[in-house]
């Protein structure tokens, strides 16, 4: 995510009776989305790696003594028809990306510097279309969205299972724990509260639209700083530092249980 906050992050409580290790030495459009904004608006680090789904995923669940059954393409619970978030801001909804849309605008944000240095996609347009193609055309594990404020796109989410992510190899995951990669795109949105603003409204969209979610996960690279103080403003905690394939990460976690007191 690009810098949001300048909050510091250095009394954050390190200890969490949840994580007992981190490190694994061996890890194995909703109908209207066109109307919510023009394609041409001028706007104001992770990539979700490769695992195979089990079969066993898609049979039916007992949820609160009730059978649900997870499909191929719904395993966030259907993000498309999630309604608007009311923010300080103005409104704000979450748009599933389309690639002959959206990859312009993505692409644009990919290659400001201060992206770049945590999501490493700068480059031509294709760059942008690949990463965006592979969750696409993978199995609803994780959604591409750009997040409209008002009637702007200005910032890019990722709404993934982090119980089904690889991430999931190096913390004590809990069924349905649900991911959220951020960056803004604008500068002008940036450092003035706006991430610490949307990681709320997202967080609770999905606590608001996924019942058997308990957790809302974020793994910012420890070196971003103002990336983890805004979640942290957001209502995260910090969990653990994780050594990650690619970056030492920071294990921020939103309790459902925590929803109403951070």
């Amino acid at each position: 995510m690009s810098p949001t906050d300048a909050t510091t992050a250095s009394a954050v409580d390190r200890t969490d009776p949840d994580v007992t290790s981190c490190t694994v030495s061996d890890p194995a459009a909703p109908p209207d989305a066109d109307a919510l904004y023009a394609p041409d608006a001028d706007p104001g680090c992770d990539d979700t790696l490769d695992m195979r789904l089990p079969e066993e995923l898609f049979a039916p669940l007992a949820v609160g003594g009730e059978t649900a059954v997870t499909t191929r393409g719904d395993l966030l619970d259907d993000v498309p028809a999630w309604k608007p978030a009311t923010t300080p801001a103005g409104p704000f909804r979450l748009v599933p990306v389309r690639i002959e849309r959206d990859v312009p605008l993505i692409s644009r944000w990919m290659n400001d510097p201060a992206v770049a240095a945590f999501w490493e996609l700068a480059g031509p347009e294709t760059v942008t279309a690949d990463h965006l193609r592979g969750q696409l055309d993978g199995d609803g594990r994780t959604v591409p969205c750009l997040g409209v404020l008002g009637t702007t796109p200005m910032s890019y989410f990722e709404i993934y299972r982090a119980d089904l992510d690889p991430l999931a190899r190096y913390y004590p995951a809990r069924p349905h724990d649900t991911g959220i990669h951020l960056l803004i795109g604008g500068v002008a949105d940036r450092g003035h509260g706006i991430g610490t603003t949307l990681l709320r409204a997202v967080a609770d969209l999905v606590l608001d639209h996924r019942p058997r979610c308990t957790r809302v996960i974020a793994e910012p690279d420890v070196r971003n700083t103002p990336s983890v103080s805004a979640f942290l403003s957001a209502g995260f905690r910090f969990s653990a530092e994780v050594e990650l394939p690619d970056k030492r990460a920071a294990l921020m976690i939103r309790d459902r249980a925590l929803r109403d007191v951070l």
